[in-house]
């Protein structure tokens, strides 16, 4: 099989420390498939690994992307369900960011007909981010309130977006009008500014004073404690990243006394670990593929020859929506 290229992270010194290298295919193990990746979509974590700075630490050199879209060029003897041909989505911890991508057949999916293959790239870790927070982890139901923080980057518009499927009233926080305008288009109702000091009182007063049910939070930082002043009585706080590379610290006597719950979210951890969940996160994910609900709002397009400047796109947190490195550019 023809050699590829690969975007590869050779030192933990960010976006500059990419290279493009060519690379030999090693044959297919057990239950592997191998795909011709047409487009890879890039996510905070991407950049975080480039500087070491990830829970998950691969060591130089590696390839980061952890979602793509393309087709299967080869499978494994003993893979029942995809055949070379298949359009599909794939996820892992690293290496879509290359021409040619190695995963397990349990990390594949089809991709639907809804989705183009740069939709694609970018639709599932978003996607299952959003449903595993607000419908596994934070219950949220029809006529409920939600204050989205950093709903212009992909987590938080895929939330905005689910939020709105669900039922529920949008609060979206954006830090400049360009951004609010894309988190007003995606289906926020109201739409506030990071910056603004009277964030709480504007959230209160649009709620009749009682806060929002659910704080869907990918950002940290100071804005998480401003949030926590805009949560209802016995609402759901819940924290998934932090973005703004601050981890915040919850003063445990306001939670005491507004009752509210604090609830970790890892969309990825926690359905390997409940097979159930994995069952019905997996069912529900496919079916909201296939009607194209949380469709991305992608802001920038690069060639794999560009990796670099993608990724530094999200460091520089110009991105609204989704950024995606496409290996042909009618992808």
């Amino acid at each position: 099989m023809t050699s590829y290229r690969a975007a590869v992270c050779t030192d933990l010194t960010g976006p500059d420390s990419i290279e493009i290298q060519t690379r030999l295919p090693r044959p297919l193990t057990s239950g592997e498939v191998r795909i011709a990746v047409k487009a890879a979509g890039l996510n905070f974590p991407d950049l975080l690994m480039t500087r070491g700075k990830y829970q998950f630490r691969p060591d130089p050199p590696f390839i980061p992307g952890l979602e793509a879209a393309g087709e299967v060029l080869e499978v494994a003897p003993d893979v029942q369900n995809f055949k070379p041909g298949d359009r599909v989505m794939a996820g892992g911890k690293g290496g879509a960011l290359a021409e040619q991508w190695i995963v397990d057949e349990a990390a594949l999916s089809p991709l639907p007909d809804a989705l183009s293959f740069a939709e694609g790239a970018c639709w599932q870790s978003a996607a299952s981010t959003a449903w595993h927070a607000l419908v596994a982890r934070g219950h949220l139901q029809p006529g409920e309130t939600v204050l989205v923080l950093g709903a212009s980057g992909g987590v938080g518009m895929a939330a905005v977006k689910m939020a709105k499927h669900i039922g529920a009233t949008v609060f979206g926080v954006a830090s400049n009008e360009e951004k609010l305008e894309a988190v007003h288009r995606a289906g926020a109702d109201h739409l506030l500014d990071p910056s603004d000091k009277d964030l709480a009182a504007k959230v209160k007063a649009l709620t009749d004073g009682k806060g929002v049910d659910v704080v869907y939070d990918p950002v940290g930082g100071e804005l998480a404690i401003t949030a926590t002043r805009a949560i209802a009585w016995n609402g759901r706080y819940l924290i998934v990243g932090f973005a703004s590379g601050t981890i915040p610290s919850f003063p445990a006597n306001h939670i005491m006394i507004k009752t509210y719950s604090v609830i970790g979210v890892r969309a990825g951890e926690g359905p390997r670990r409940d097979p159930e969940l994995a069952k019905r996160q997996t069912a529900a994910l496919r079916e909201l593929a296939q009607k194209g609900v949380m469709r991305p709002h992608i802001s920038h397009r690069f060639s794999l020859a560009d990796a670099a400047q993608a990724l530094a796109v999200l460091e520089r947190r110009e991105a609204i929506g989704r950024v995606v490195v496409a290996m042909e550019t009618s992808s």
